[in-house]
Protein backbone atom coordinates (compact mmCIF):
# COMPACT_ATOMS: atom_id res chain seq x y z
CA UNK A 1 0.00 0.00 0.00
CA UNK A 2 1.37 3.40 -0.98
CA UNK A 3 2.15 5.77 1.86
CA UNK A 4 0.36 9.10 1.46
CA UNK A 5 3.10 11.28 2.98
CA UNK A 6 6.86 10.97 3.34
CA UNK A 7 8.46 13.22 5.98
CA UNK A 8 12.14 13.84 5.29
CA UNK A 9 14.32 15.18 8.10
CA UNK A 10 17.88 16.15 7.24
CA UNK A 11 20.44 15.81 10.01
CA UNK A 12 24.03 16.94 10.37
CA UNK A 13 25.55 16.61 13.84
CA UNK A 14 22.11 17.28 15.30
CA UNK A 15 21.79 14.41 17.76
CA UNK A 16 20.83 16.92 20.48
CA UNK A 17 17.81 17.99 18.37
CA UNK A 18 16.52 14.56 17.37
CA UNK A 19 14.47 13.60 20.45
CA UNK A 20 12.31 16.74 20.35
CA UNK A 21 11.87 16.47 16.62
CA UNK A 22 11.24 12.74 16.19
CA UNK A 23 9.07 12.32 19.30
CA UNK A 24 6.75 15.09 18.09
CA UNK A 25 6.67 13.80 14.50
CA UNK A 26 5.94 10.22 15.53
CA UNK A 27 3.08 11.41 17.77
CA UNK A 28 1.06 12.96 14.94
CA UNK A 29 -2.71 12.57 14.85
CA UNK A 30 -2.51 11.65 11.16
CA UNK A 31 -1.12 8.13 10.85
CA UNK A 32 -0.46 7.36 7.18
CA UNK A 33 3.10 8.60 6.78
CA UNK A 34 6.69 7.44 6.79
CA UNK A 35 9.65 9.18 8.35
CA UNK A 36 13.01 9.30 6.59
CA UNK A 37 16.06 10.76 8.31
CA UNK A 38 18.91 11.58 5.97
CA UNK A 39 22.17 11.85 7.88
CA UNK A 40 24.72 14.09 6.17
CA UNK A 41 27.86 12.34 7.45
CA UNK A 42 27.41 13.26 11.13
CA UNK A 43 30.29 12.73 13.57
CA UNK A 44 28.24 13.00 16.78
CA UNK A 45 26.80 9.44 16.91
CA UNK A 46 23.48 10.64 15.46
CA UNK A 47 23.18 7.52 13.30
CA UNK A 48 23.59 5.10 16.23
CA UNK A 49 21.18 7.15 18.34
CA UNK A 50 18.46 6.97 15.69
CA UNK A 51 19.01 3.26 15.03
CA UNK A 52 18.83 2.43 18.74
CA UNK A 53 15.88 4.63 19.68
CA UNK A 54 13.75 4.98 16.53
CA UNK A 55 13.76 1.66 14.63
CA UNK A 56 10.56 2.67 12.79
CA UNK A 57 12.44 5.50 11.07
CA UNK A 58 14.06 4.87 7.68
CA UNK A 59 17.66 6.05 8.00
CA UNK A 60 19.67 7.09 4.95
CA UNK A 61 23.36 7.50 5.81
CA UNK A 62 25.54 9.66 3.56
CA UNK A 63 29.32 9.55 3.78
CA UNK A 64 29.83 13.32 4.09
CA UNK A 65 27.97 16.60 4.42
CA UNK A 66 26.43 17.18 0.99
CA UNK A 67 24.44 20.21 2.12
CA UNK A 68 20.74 20.87 2.46
CA UNK A 69 19.85 20.39 -1.19
CA UNK A 70 21.51 17.11 -2.08
CA UNK A 71 20.78 15.70 1.37
CA UNK A 72 17.05 16.29 1.03
CA UNK A 73 17.07 15.15 -2.60
CA UNK A 74 18.54 11.81 -1.53
CA UNK A 75 15.63 11.44 0.86
CA UNK A 76 13.09 12.32 -1.81
CA UNK A 77 14.56 9.67 -4.12
CA UNK A 78 13.80 6.86 -1.64
CA UNK A 79 10.44 8.26 -0.49
CA UNK A 80 7.21 6.37 -1.17
CA UNK A 81 4.77 9.21 -0.57
CA UNK A 82 2.49 11.03 -2.96
CA UNK A 83 3.32 14.10 -0.86
CA UNK A 84 6.78 15.05 0.35
CA UNK A 85 7.30 16.96 3.58
CA UNK A 86 10.67 18.55 4.31
CA UNK A 87 11.27 19.29 7.99
CA UNK A 88 14.30 20.75 9.75
CA UNK A 89 15.74 18.65 12.55
CA UNK A 90 15.83 21.62 14.95
CA UNK A 91 12.03 21.74 15.19
CA UNK A 92 9.18 20.49 17.33
CA UNK A 93 5.75 20.12 15.73
CA UNK A 94 2.27 20.25 17.22
CA UNK A 95 0.23 17.06 17.31
CA UNK A 96 -2.09 18.10 14.45
CA UNK A 97 0.62 19.76 12.37
CA UNK A 98 0.74 17.13 9.63
CA UNK A 99 -3.03 16.68 9.46
CA UNK A 100 -3.57 20.44 9.13
CA UNK A 101 -0.86 20.72 6.48
CA UNK A 102 -2.43 17.87 4.51
CA UNK A 103 -5.93 19.38 4.81
CA UNK A 104 -4.57 22.64 3.47
CA UNK A 105 -3.06 20.82 0.50
CA UNK A 106 -6.36 19.11 -0.21
CA UNK A 107 -8.34 22.36 -0.06
CA UNK A 108 -7.49 23.57 -3.58
CA UNK A 109 -6.86 21.48 -6.71
CA UNK A 110 -4.20 23.82 -8.13
CA UNK A 111 -1.96 23.74 -5.06
CA UNK A 112 1.46 22.25 -5.56
CA UNK A 113 2.87 23.01 -2.13
CA UNK A 114 1.91 24.32 1.31
CA UNK A 115 3.73 26.28 3.99
CA UNK A 116 3.64 25.63 7.72
CA UNK A 117 3.24 28.32 10.35
CA UNK A 118 6.77 28.39 11.77
CA UNK A 119 7.19 30.18 15.08
CA UNK A 120 10.18 30.65 17.36
CA UNK A 121 10.87 27.71 19.66
CA UNK A 122 12.10 30.15 22.30
CA UNK A 123 9.42 32.85 21.92
CA UNK A 124 6.22 31.20 20.80
CA UNK A 125 4.44 34.48 20.21
CA UNK A 126 6.93 35.37 17.45
CA UNK A 127 6.78 34.28 13.80
CA UNK A 128 9.81 32.83 12.06
CA UNK A 129 8.03 32.29 8.73
CA UNK A 130 4.37 32.37 7.65
CA UNK A 131 5.29 31.22 4.18
CA UNK A 132 7.90 32.89 1.99
CA UNK A 133 7.70 35.96 -0.18
CA UNK A 134 9.73 37.35 -3.07
CA UNK A 135 10.10 41.07 -3.60
CA UNK A 136 10.48 43.35 -6.58
CA UNK A 137 14.12 43.91 -5.55
CA UNK A 138 14.69 40.30 -6.58
CA UNK A 139 15.19 38.75 -3.15
CA UNK A 140 13.34 36.16 -1.13
CA UNK A 141 12.24 36.77 2.44
CA UNK A 142 10.42 35.11 5.30
CA UNK A 143 6.87 36.36 5.38
CA UNK A 144 5.96 37.74 8.82
CA UNK A 145 9.45 37.38 10.26
CA UNK A 146 9.46 38.59 13.91
CA UNK A 147 5.78 39.58 13.73
CA UNK A 148 3.31 38.56 16.42
CA UNK A 149 2.10 35.04 15.65
CA UNK A 150 -1.52 36.06 16.33
CA UNK A 151 -1.55 38.14 13.12
CA UNK A 152 -1.37 35.06 10.90
CA UNK A 153 -4.58 33.20 11.72
CA UNK A 154 -6.01 32.41 8.28
CA UNK A 155 -4.99 30.19 5.40
CA UNK A 156 -4.04 32.18 2.31
CA UNK A 157 -2.08 32.07 -0.92
CA UNK A 158 1.59 32.98 -0.58
CA UNK A 159 4.52 33.10 -2.96
CA UNK A 160 6.29 30.11 -1.49
CA UNK A 161 7.17 27.89 1.46
CA UNK A 162 10.18 27.71 3.74
CA UNK A 163 11.65 24.24 3.10
CA UNK A 164 12.26 23.86 6.83
CA UNK A 165 8.62 22.76 7.19
CA UNK A 166 6.76 22.43 3.88
CA UNK A 167 4.66 19.93 1.95
CA UNK A 168 5.10 19.34 -1.80
CA UNK A 169 3.19 17.27 -4.31
CA UNK A 170 5.57 14.60 -5.58
CA UNK A 171 3.98 15.04 -9.02
CA UNK A 172 5.04 18.69 -8.99
CA UNK A 173 8.62 17.85 -8.02
CA UNK A 174 8.76 15.27 -10.79
CA UNK A 175 7.80 18.01 -13.25
CA UNK A 176 9.88 20.98 -12.11
CA UNK A 177 12.83 19.14 -10.58
CA UNK A 178 14.14 18.76 -7.04
CA UNK A 179 16.20 21.22 -5.02
CA UNK A 180 19.05 22.70 -7.05
CA UNK A 181 22.16 21.04 -5.65
CA UNK A 182 24.42 23.85 -6.88
CA UNK A 183 22.92 25.97 -4.08
CA UNK A 184 24.25 23.61 -1.36
CA UNK A 185 22.28 25.54 1.28
CA UNK A 186 20.27 28.80 1.56
CA UNK A 187 17.64 30.24 -0.81
CA UNK A 188 17.06 26.82 -2.33
CA UNK A 189 13.45 27.04 -1.17
CA UNK A 190 12.98 30.44 -2.84
CA UNK A 191 14.30 28.92 -6.05
CA UNK A 192 11.99 25.91 -5.80
CA UNK A 193 9.01 28.15 -5.01
CA UNK A 194 9.75 30.42 -7.98
CA UNK A 195 10.10 27.45 -10.36
CA UNK A 196 6.81 26.06 -9.06
CA UNK A 197 5.00 29.36 -9.57
CA UNK A 198 6.37 29.67 -13.11
CA UNK A 199 5.07 26.17 -13.85
CA UNK A 200 1.57 27.13 -12.71
CA UNK A 201 1.55 25.63 -9.20
CA UNK A 202 0.25 27.71 -6.31
CA UNK A 203 1.29 27.72 -2.67
CA UNK A 204 -0.92 28.14 0.38
CA UNK A 205 -0.02 29.03 3.96
CA UNK A 206 -1.59 26.74 6.59
CA UNK A 207 -2.23 28.81 9.71
CA UNK A 208 -2.93 25.74 11.86
CA UNK A 209 0.09 23.64 10.82
CA UNK A 210 2.31 24.89 13.64
CA UNK A 211 6.04 24.21 13.94
CA UNK A 212 8.42 25.49 16.62
CA UNK A 213 11.87 26.27 15.22
CA UNK A 214 15.18 26.76 17.04
CA UNK A 215 16.09 29.67 14.76
CA UNK A 216 19.65 29.86 13.37
CA UNK A 217 20.81 26.88 15.42
CA UNK A 218 22.66 25.38 12.44
CA UNK A 219 24.00 28.13 10.18
CA UNK A 220 24.34 31.12 12.45
CA UNK A 221 22.87 34.44 11.35
CA UNK A 222 26.13 36.22 10.46
CA UNK A 223 28.53 33.34 9.92
CA UNK A 224 30.77 33.48 6.84
CA UNK A 225 28.99 30.31 5.69
CA UNK A 226 25.56 31.95 5.90
CA UNK A 227 26.65 35.20 4.24
CA UNK A 228 28.48 33.49 1.37
CA UNK A 229 25.82 30.98 0.39
CA UNK A 230 22.91 33.29 1.11
CA UNK A 231 24.16 36.14 -1.06
CA UNK A 232 25.59 34.03 -3.85
CA UNK A 233 22.39 32.02 -4.06
CA UNK A 234 20.19 35.12 -4.00
CA UNK A 235 21.67 35.95 -7.41
CA UNK A 236 21.07 32.39 -8.61
CA UNK A 237 17.37 32.68 -7.77
CA UNK A 238 16.90 36.07 -9.40
CA UNK A 239 18.72 35.37 -12.64
CA UNK A 240 17.38 31.82 -13.05
CA UNK A 241 13.74 32.64 -12.52
CA UNK A 242 12.78 36.26 -13.05
CA UNK A 243 11.10 36.64 -16.48
CA UNK A 244 13.08 38.82 -18.89
CA UNK A 245 10.59 41.68 -19.01
CA UNK A 246 10.47 41.72 -15.23
CA UNK A 247 14.27 41.86 -15.01
CA UNK A 248 14.06 45.10 -16.99
CA UNK A 249 11.40 46.25 -14.53
CA UNK A 250 13.22 45.23 -11.34
CA UNK A 251 16.94 45.34 -12.08
CA UNK A 252 17.70 48.77 -10.62
CA UNK A 253 15.88 47.87 -7.42
CA UNK A 254 17.87 44.64 -7.32
CA UNK A 255 21.10 46.58 -7.82
CA UNK A 256 20.13 48.97 -5.02
CA UNK A 257 19.46 46.00 -2.75
CA UNK A 258 22.90 44.52 -3.53
CA UNK A 259 24.62 47.84 -2.79
CA UNK A 260 22.73 48.31 0.49
CA UNK A 261 23.52 44.73 1.52
CA UNK A 262 27.18 45.25 0.62
CA UNK A 263 27.43 48.27 2.93
CA UNK A 264 25.63 46.40 5.70
CA UNK A 265 27.91 43.36 5.60
CA UNK A 266 31.00 45.56 5.35
CA UNK A 267 29.84 47.32 8.53
CA UNK A 268 29.42 43.89 10.17
CA UNK A 269 32.92 42.83 9.16
CA UNK A 270 31.70 40.45 6.43
CA UNK A 271 32.36 42.62 3.38
CA UNK A 272 35.02 40.34 1.89
CA UNK A 273 32.77 37.29 2.27
CA UNK A 274 29.94 39.19 0.58
CA UNK A 275 32.19 40.14 -2.36
CA UNK A 276 33.42 36.55 -2.70
CA UNK A 277 29.79 35.41 -2.91
CA UNK A 278 29.08 37.74 -5.82
CA UNK A 279 32.29 36.76 -7.60
CA UNK A 280 31.43 33.09 -7.28
CA UNK A 281 28.03 33.80 -8.80
CA UNK A 282 29.67 35.50 -11.77
CA UNK A 283 32.00 32.51 -12.26
CA UNK A 284 28.94 30.28 -12.58
CA UNK A 285 26.84 32.70 -14.62
CA UNK A 286 26.89 30.62 -17.83
CA UNK A 287 25.53 27.59 -15.97
CA UNK A 288 22.81 29.79 -14.49
CA UNK A 289 21.83 30.94 -18.00
CA UNK A 290 21.49 27.33 -19.20
CA UNK A 291 19.11 26.59 -16.33
CA UNK A 292 17.29 29.86 -16.97
CA UNK A 293 16.57 28.97 -20.60
CA UNK A 294 15.02 25.67 -19.59
CA UNK A 295 12.88 27.24 -16.86
CA UNK A 296 11.65 30.14 -18.99
CA UNK A 297 10.93 27.93 -22.01
CA UNK A 298 8.66 25.75 -19.89
CA UNK A 299 6.84 28.36 -17.85
CA UNK A 300 3.06 28.43 -17.98
CA UNK A 301 2.12 31.75 -16.39
CA UNK A 302 2.26 35.34 -17.61
CA UNK A 303 4.64 38.10 -16.60
CA UNK A 304 1.68 39.92 -15.10
CA UNK A 305 0.83 36.96 -12.86
CA UNK A 306 4.38 36.89 -11.49
CA UNK A 307 4.42 40.67 -11.02
CA UNK A 308 1.18 40.51 -9.05
CA UNK A 309 2.55 37.97 -6.54
CA UNK A 310 5.79 39.88 -5.89
CA UNK A 311 6.02 41.99 -2.73
CA UNK A 312 6.16 45.68 -3.67
CA UNK A 313 7.39 47.05 -0.30
CA UNK A 314 10.84 45.60 -0.89
CA UNK A 315 12.93 47.79 1.40
CA UNK A 316 10.85 46.98 4.48
CA UNK A 317 11.19 43.23 3.91
CA UNK A 318 14.98 43.52 3.63
CA UNK A 319 15.35 45.66 6.75
CA UNK A 320 13.56 42.96 8.74
CA UNK A 321 15.97 40.30 7.42
CA UNK A 322 15.57 36.86 5.88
Amino acid sequence: MRTIISIIILNWNGKHHMKDCLDSVLSQSLSDFEVIVVDNGSKDASQDYIKDNYPQVKLVCLNQNYGFCKGNNEGIKVANGEYIVLLNNDTLVEKDWLNNLYKCMMSEPDLGFCASKIVSYYNRDSIDAAGDGFSICGAGFKRGYLDDASIYMKDEYVFGACAGAAMYKKQMLDEIGLLDEDFFVAYEDSDLSFRAQLAGYKCKFSSEAIVYHKINSTLGKLSDFYVFYGHRNAEYVYFKNMPTRLIYRTFFRHLAYVIIAGFYFTYKGKGLTFIKAKIDFLKNFNEVLVKRRNIQNNRKVSDEYIWNILEKKWLRTRLKGK
